[in-house]
Order: C-alpha cells, then sequence, then structure tokens
C-alpha cells in the first residue's frame, strides 16, 4: 500500500484554486506542494492543518492505493 495526494490535487481544481493561491494567499509551504506532487510523507498536523485552509476532510486531500506488484524473473 502507498499514499496518494491525488485527491488533494482535484480538490483544489474543484475549489478553483492552482498553487499560485495556495502558496502566496493562503499561506501553504512551498516544501509542502513538493511533498504532495511526489506522494511524500507529511506530518498529520499538516494534514489537518491542509484540511482546515481546504474546508475539507482527510479523504479529500490523501488517499491509500495498492501499489502495483512487479514480477522479477
Amino acid at each position: 500500500m502507498k499514499i496518494s495526494y491525488d485527491p488533494f490535487w482535484r480538490t483544489i481544481e474543484e475549489k478553483g484554486l492552482n498553487q499560485y493561491i495556495l502558496i502566496n494567499k493562503m499561506g501553504v509551504r512551498n516544501s509542502l506542494i513538493h511533498k504532495l506532487r511526489h506522494n511524500m510523507d507529511i506530518r498529520l498536523s499538516t494534514l489537518a492543518d491542509l484540511c482546515e485552509k481546504l474546508n475539507c476532510k482527510v479523504e479529500d486531500i490523501v488517499e491509500v492505493v495498492e501499489e502495483k506488484e512487479t514480477i522479477h524473473n
């Protein structure tokens, strides 16, 4: 299983937001945007802060997905 932030990108699109607005108007750090884009780990407190800023639920930001299995010969 792995973490995916695809729901985050869908949520900001649905809300008419973009990276510029998130960083310059809403105070989201550029480093956080980088972590979200690359499905890197973030703190739960950061996740809660994003939910508050976007007025959304956790599942609107992150999901757990199955990793595709690779077959080694």
